[in-house]
């Protein structure tokens, strides 16, 4: 049984679905639920290959998980981070702002939030009379255990 602010999610992507003429499935279904209870960040092939352990009688093509993942991104109900040659992660986009550290060389990506970068973003806006709609910062780099491993 899943809770109510799932429920809302599920009832904004029927409607996403129905604007767009694409049929609600079982199977897209499963994507939001996979993206729902996820914790990190996934690739379209991550997602892929868990919709088919989650639904082994249902196939989802991989296709259908970019179609349905270029919708949901879209329509803001997830975001992604570009890893250039490597793709895309997504994740669901119902936590609060954050941003990412990602790692160059395993690909980790760690999610933080900071109230003086955030301030000073919208300071450094406000002196350019620049109206701020939204940001994305991402930082490159190397984590701890890639540190320890060289």
């Amino acid at each position: 049984m899943e809770n109510v602010e799932y429920d809302v999610l599920l009832d904004e992507f029927k409607k996403i679905l129905k604007s767009k003429g694409l049929k609600y499935t079982s199977q897209r279904e499963n994507m939001l639920k996979y993206l729902y209870h996820q914790e990190g960040h996934s690739t379209p092939d991550e997602i892929n290959d868990a919709l088919k352990k989650m639904d082994s009688g249902a196939s989802i093509g991989i296709a259908t998980v970019y179609r349905t993942l270029n919708l949901l991104e879209e329509s803001g109900m997830v975001t992604s981070i570009s890893l250039g040659a490597e793709g895309k992660k997504f994740e669901l986009a119902n936590k609060p702002h954050h941003d990412h550290m990602i790692c160059k060389t395993c690909g980790k990506i760690i999610e933080f939030q900071d109230d003086t970068i955030e301030n000073r973003q919208i300071k450094i806006a406000k002196e350019h009379n620049f109206k701020l709609s939204s940001h994305l910062m991402q930082l490159y780099g190397t984590c701890s255990d890639c540190q320890k491993n060289k």
